[in-house]
């Protein structure tokens, strides 16, 4: 019967993030996913779409963009620095599945994503990895492991394709479009 109840609160949890992801206003979404323990910085831009998973588990520095159709799994945690930007359709994953468990066991494990990375469309970062200060990841490519500070990288798996400039300074005000 408690097994049964916690499923359907975390159903009902599901539905009510999925509903804050689509309201019309950034400041609503931010203040709601507070409520469910969210540490989120100043000047936060969360666009509609999101899937945030165990949001009480996530924070996010000052100045994150985080794009149409992110995906944000923290059922293990994760932390997001400052200004980092996340395109429309990345995903995030602090859990997956063991392919190799004759059971099909889950592992889990923490990201974090340092200040100034650029997590770029349709991108995905894999549990237990960190993506250093100022990475790109590049469009499609896929994190299974570590990214050093201010490499770009790109593939599946991702490798190093780059460096990036180490003079960023850029700071992300907090000025979208209101309505999205």
């Amino acid at each position: 019967m408690v097994n049964g109840a916690r499923r359907m609160a975390v159903s009902l949890l599901f539905i009510v993030v999925g509903v804050i992801a689509y309201l019309p206003c950034h400041s609503v979404r931010k203040f709601l996913l507070r409520c469910l323990g969210a540490k989120i910085g100043k000047n936060v831009s969360l666009y509609h779409g999101f899937e945030i998973r165990s949001p009480w588990k996530l924070v996010i520095g000052d100045g994150t963009i985080v794009g149409n159709h992110c995906i944000l799994d923290c059922r293990a945690g994760l932390v997001i620095g400052r200004n980092v930007n996340f395109s429309s359709e990345a995903a995030i994953w602090t859990v997956q599945h063991d392919p190799q468990s004759a059971t099909f066991e889950i592992y889990s494990a923490p990201v974090v994503i340092e200040d100034r990375a650029w997590i770029s469309f349709r991108s995905t970062v894999l549990p237990g990895t960190t993506v250093g200060e100022g990475a790109v990841v590049a469009a499609n490519a896929v994190v299974t492991k570590d990214v050093p500070k201010f490499a770009i990288m790109g593939g599946i798996p991702a490798k190093a394709i780059g460096v990036r400039n180490h003079n960023l300074t850029y700071e992300f005000r907090g000025h979208p479009l209101p309505i999205i």
